[in-house]
């Protein structure tokens, strides 16, 4: 099994999706807080280039799972310097895949628009997404010049599938369930190369909607859907 560094581990989306990523990985899970699982967690410092290095040391690949949005300071330390960081101590250490991650940064831009594939980046003028824009072009300059293969998954949210039918509700854009992100995770990690060293992929998994487009990710990756997770929104005859 390949060894990979989760950073991140702690926040709002690994905790969900480490049990599905432990059946094909040695996770080596990292955060600056405790794992609210009391999982056994590194602790480092994304701002702090050496412990990034350190975490880094006898890996695999890398997932970068971590971000802030309510601090200024630390939106650009952790989401920007932090990006900057995985990527060079991937290149210091020699290490070949990097799995990023981000908001979608296509709504704003095209809110009127359907069908949407592989657009170009609309971050607008928000802290927040400004700061994981940069992120992801620090990410696409190191995996270009220095062979390293990167992907960059961006979505909107995260939740379970639901259990049972849902009403008084549409399907939430740009949400992908917790078995499609361990899916789309372990596809990622496995696949030898991409176009240009690195490629970024819209994800959902409500497809039903047909405005968000993964067909990228399903021609590249060979990303599908677990389930029709939309059989759970139709009218109820």
């Amino acid at each position: 099994m390949k060894t990979v560094l989760l950073l991140g581990a702690s926040g709002n989306i690994a905790p969900h999706i480490i049990p599905g990523l432990e059946r094909y990985y040695h996770l080596r899970l990292a955060d600056i807080k405790p794992h609210p699982g009391g999982k056994r967690t590194l602790t480092v410092d994304m701002g702090v280039y050496e412990q990034v290095l350190e975490a880094a040391r006898g890996v695999d690949a890398i997932m970068n799972w971590t971000v802030v949005r309510g601090d200024a300071e630390q939106s650009f330390t952790v989401s920007t310097r932090g990006a900057y960081h995985v990527m060079k101590a991937a290149k210091e250490l020699g290490i070949r895949k990097v799995l990023h991650t981000g908001p979608e940064l296509i709504i704003n831009g095209y809110r009127h628009e359907h069908d949407i594939g592989d657009v170009p980046q609309a971050p607008g003028t928000g802290y927040y997404f400004m700061t994981k824009h940069l992120a992801m072009e620090i990410c696409r300059i190191y995996a270009r010049a220095y062979d390293i293969q990167t992907i960059c998954y961006q979505f909107n949210g995260l939740r379970a599938e639901p259990e049972s039918q849902v009403t008084g509700q549409d399907f939430p854009p740009f949400t992908i369930t917790f078995d499609d992100l361990v899916e789309a995770c372990r596809l990622g990690i496995e696949i030898e190369s991409v176009p240009d060293n690195f490629q970024s992929f819209n994800l959902h998994s409500y497809l039903s909607q047909g405005k968000y487009s993964v067909d990228k990710a399903r021609l590249m990756l060979g990303f599908r859907p677990t389930s029709e997770v939309e059989r759970l929104y139709k009218r109820q005859p």
